[in-house]
């Protein structure tokens, strides 16, 4: 073998061993720095800033259960810096995740106790971050499901209403099927049938109101809202039933005050707790509907001096369906959505409900509402319809004269 080949064969195996040495350098600075990682108590580069910019609460946890980095929203739970986790169920689940290595989600009930919120649902979800490391996330759901169990609910209570006057339309048309030859009969169940599908129908619309009133885009289309047309319209479409109820219509307070909304949802509103206050009133007593203009804000309250509502009542009275006097509710034809749409559309108006209201002396129920300044030039055209109309009175007057001096009248 010739010199020649021999330094050929001594380079090529020198290029072999070097690049093995080189790759196992490389193969155990990689493990160091992989078995650093794993047994590190540090946070990793880059996290904090991360935790930084996240709306969720969020915190890092090591292997004694110390948190070492969160989020701003992680004080709400009383996570700290430099603590451990108070609540034993997010103990728990960071435990189970860091001996598994597979990460969970949770969903937590927190009291009172636990936090300084109100009770509270969490969705916990735990993820390992290195070797030592735990990432807990925590989500409010709160609201998420409290919409969840109102649909639910909205749906099982809407489906039991509706059964009622639809049962008792089918049973009423099976009895005039089987009384077709006596009129008197027929006659008496084609009432009922009416009467029946006028709360049906009630019962729809009102359906339908409060539907449109919990949707996001219950009141779109706002404007200056006269509350005296509000009020007028509200008595005016109730003066019947007030009528017949024996019970008189009062309206009294401030005038010219105006809201910004939507005058047909104000209406109805209104014209919801006068039908109340009339149903619950005796013959002979009195509504009132009273306007008070304070500051920044306009109340409209309806008086009755009805049966009043039971202080146990009181908390429960907005919901849907919900019924204090069951009975009476059923004999009135009412739903027990009214005074849940009142509440809605207040809402819906930047505004609140109040109730005051004892046992055998009466209820008040006041509208809250935020107020604005009327239309430009709306009190000034106002005014001078009010004084052309006086005006036109004078004119009237003296022409009553001079005929009663031209036929001798005052001779």
């Amino acid at each position: 073998m010739n010199p020649g080949s021999i330094a050929l064969i001594a380079l090529a195996v020198g290029l072999v061993i070097g690049v093995g040495l080189s790759a196992i350098i490389a193969w155990a600075r990689r493990s160091r720095v992989t078995n650093s990682e794993a047994t590190s108590a540090e946070v990793p580069h880059g996290a904090a800033e991360v935790l930084d910019g996240m709306d969720d609460a969020a915190c890092v946890v090591d292997a004694s259960g110390l948190v070492l980095a969160t989020s701003p929203a992680a004080a709400r739970y009383g996570i700290a810096v430099g603590a451990g986790l108070e609540n034993g169920e997010f103990r728990e689940l960071v435990r189970v995740v860091r001996a598994s290595g597979i990460a969970t989600t949770e969903t937590v009930r927190l009291s009172r106790s636990a936090v300084s919120l109100d009770p509270r649902l969490v969705s916990a979800r735990a993820s390992v971050l290195g070797g030592r490391l735990v990432l807990l996330i925590l989500r409010d759901i709160t609201e998420q499901e409290r919409l969840e169990q109102v649909r639910r609910d909205f749906v099982a209570n809407t489906s039991h209403e509706l059964k009622t006057p639809v049962g008792a339309v089918i049973l009423l048309a099976e009895a005039i099927e089987s009384a077709a030859d006596d009129p008197d009969q027929v006659r008496d169940f084609a009432a009922r049938i009416s009467a029946e599908a006028i709360r049906l129908g009630q019962l729809t619309r009102r359906i339908m109101s409060l539907s449109r009133l919990q949707a996001s885009d219950g009141v779109t289309e706002t404007e200056p809202v006269s509350i005296d047309e509000v009020v007028a319209a509200s008595i005016e479409a109730h003066a019947v039933q007030a009528e017949s109820a024996g019970v008189e219509l009062i309206r009294g307070g401030d005038r010219r005050a105006f809201v910004r909304g939507d005058a047909q949802t104000l209406i109805e509103a209104v014209g919801n707790l006068i039908a109340n206050a009339i149903a619950y009133s005796p013959a002979g007593s009195r509504v009132g509907a009273g306007v008070k203009i304070d500051g920044e804000t306009v109340e409209i309250a309806i008086s009755d001096q009805g049966i009043g509502i039971d202080e146990a009542d009181r908390e429960r009275i907005f919901e849907r369906f919900y019924r204090a006097d069951d009975a009476r509710s059923r004999r009135t034809g009412g739903t027990g959505l009214g005074l849940s749409i009142v509440k809605h559309a207040t809402q819906r108006h930047g505004g609140e409900v109040r109730l005051w209201s004892r046992p055998g002396r009466g209820s008040t129920f006041t509208i809250v509402l935020p107020r604005i300044d009327g239309p430009a030039g709306q009190d000034e055209k106002k005014a001078k319809k009010k004084n052309k109309k006086k005006k036109h009175a004078r004119k009237g007057s003296a022409t009553a004269e001079d005929a009663r001096v031209g036929n001798g009248e005052n001779a």
